[in-house]
């Protein structure tokens, strides 16, 4: 008799020409595409982490919306975290996240989840180019531009 399990099935579907992709080349490139794909609707009104995946060029692959939660935090799953960026093929990764209340400032938890997915990151060869905070009014913060990263 056959034991019967589920099938796993990884699949990751291109929607856009790599060569029509945005390069990344700033921290001021990421946060103009992740802020013009964030719904302008939510991001005053709660917190969201996301991640612009990224190839080997910099090329954009994709934006994933890891979770959605509160007013002033949401949680993050370091294993949803990696099994998107595993899945998609990604190279580097540019971590972003939003505060409503329009506080450029990373929050001692900021800079400790981004200090925790650098260092998964690693056993990967995973590149993290960045975290970002953005605001309600397109303003950012970078951790890379600050030397947190």
């Amino acid at each position: 008799m056959k034991t019967k399990v589920s099938e796993i099935k990884i699949a990751y579907r291109s929607r856009v020409k790599l060569s029509e992709a945005p390069k990344i080349k700033s921290s001021a490139t990421a946060a103009d595409v992740l802020y013009s794909n964030w719904d302008k609707d939510e991001i005053e009104v709660s917190e969201s982490f996301k991640l612009l995946l990224l190839n080997n060029n910099n090329r954009v692959k994709g934006i994933f919306e890891v979770s959605r939660g509160g007013i002033t935090y949401t949680l993050v799953d370091l294993r949803l975290i990696f099994g998107v960026i595993l899945k998609s093929l990604s190279t580097a990764v540019i971590l972003c996240h939003n505060h409503p209340s329009g506080t450029l400032l990373p929050s001692n938890p900021d800079k400790d989840l981004t200090r925790k997915i650098k260092n998964a990151a690693g056993l990967f060869d995973i590149k993290v180019l960045d975290h970002l905070i953005l605001t309600p009014g397109g303003d950012y913060y970078s951790f890379a531009d600050n030397g947190m990263l």
